[in-house]
């Protein structure tokens, strides 16, 4: 099942660019930036990396941004994700930024995209290996935060495919956050929007009613409303999944109660993705083989899921083509 999966074409639509970012990279800025960190050792951080919900997490998840300063550093972070991706057969890659993690605490817009987008360029010259990218709203801020983030955004307009929302889910609905993706709508950007993860499937309806998304990032409490779920099989609403996320941060206790597999032979679009692996304990084959191991996945689940993670990205029907031709080989 490993060689299979590392084999098969996939790709990754749910992965915070800052959430890639490993002990090891982090004390290097750290050491570049003349930051001191709380941690004395890569080990003694990595212990720190056990978390009771999603507010953990993110509260260590910001204090690592930190060390991310300049055009070098965030070009640095996406090129180490990159040949991960290489190692593990990812061939198109959706990755999301934050900006305002780095904008509310000095650093300028411009850095961060350059850094990104020079990297996502050199990914496809050098790696083959295909993007686009999505800028995310953190809705734990104001609503203002996030037209002041869009506002900054539109002079790289070609360089952002899609506008999403992340961040702590409970306390702050899709609803609050529907005029900034209208404004981004008209702008040309489409929208994706994090989802039914920690929150209800309440915010599932809304991300698609009010936000007009084109995926759902997470999703897995879709179950828990029928009317919803048939729904998204009607209207093939791809769910990107994040199986080991969603273990680390206790929305499943364990692996084997996962529904990713359960909902794939129902026929909701679900694919798998990585979210935050340097925090969450593994990259994209990790996942696929943590459902292997645990749930388990037949030859036939796998093929889908990674062919739905191929019709599910914003890559053009001829793009898409050959990765799926690839995949009915195999």
């Amino acid at each position: 099942m490993q060689a299979l999966i590392l084999a098969l074409p996939k790709a990754e639509l749910h992965l915070h660019l800052e959430g890639s970012l490993e002990p090891e990279l982090m004390f290097e800025l750290a050491q570049r930036n003349n930051i001191k960190l709380a941690y004395s050792n890569v080990a003694q951080l990595r212990r720190a990396y056990q978390f009771n919900n999603l507010q953990e997490f993110l509260d260590i998840y910001y204090q690592g941004a930190a060390v991310l300063q300049t055009e070098q550093d965030f070009y640095d972070l996406t090129w180490a994700y990159l040949l991960r991706c290489k190692e593990e057969g990812v061939v198109h890659v959706e990755p999301c930024f934050d900006p305002q993690t780095h904008t509310d605490r000095g650093v300028a817009f411009s850095t961060v995209i350059g850094g990104v987008s020079r990297a996502l360029a050199d990914g496809l010259q050098k790696l083959a290996i295909s993007s686009a990218l999505i800028m995310s709203f953190l809705r734990h801020l104001p609503e203002q935060s996030a037209f002041l983030t869009l506002e900054q955004a539109l002079p790289y307009k070609e360089l952002i495919t899609a506008v999403g929302l992340d961040s702590s889910e409970l306390g702050h609905p899709p609803e609050k956050f529907q005029r900034v993706f209208e404004k981004a709508l008209e702008h040309g950007f489409l929208t994706v929007a994090h989802a039914g993860e920690e929150g209800p499937a309440e915010y599932i309806w809304q991300a698609l009613e009010l936000l007009q998304v084109s995926r759902i990032d997470h999703g897995v409490r879709a179950v828990e409303d029928e009317k919803l779920m048939q729904l998204l099989i009607s209207e093939k609403m791809p769910l990107t999944v994040c199986p080991l996320s969603n273990t680390k941060l206790q929305v499943f206790s364990h692996m084997s109660e996962h529904n990713i597999l359960a909902m794939l032979d129902r026929g909701v679009k679900v694919m798998v993705n990585s979210d935050d692996p340097a925090y969450f304990g593994g990259y994209l084959a990790a996942n696929y083989l943590a459902l292997a191991e645990h749930l388990p996945m037949s030859k036939v689940q796998l093929k889908q899921l990674a062919q739905n993670s191929i019709e599910a990205s914003f890559l053009s029907t001829a793009q898409k083509q050959p990765h799926l031709a690839k995949i009915s080989q195999l």
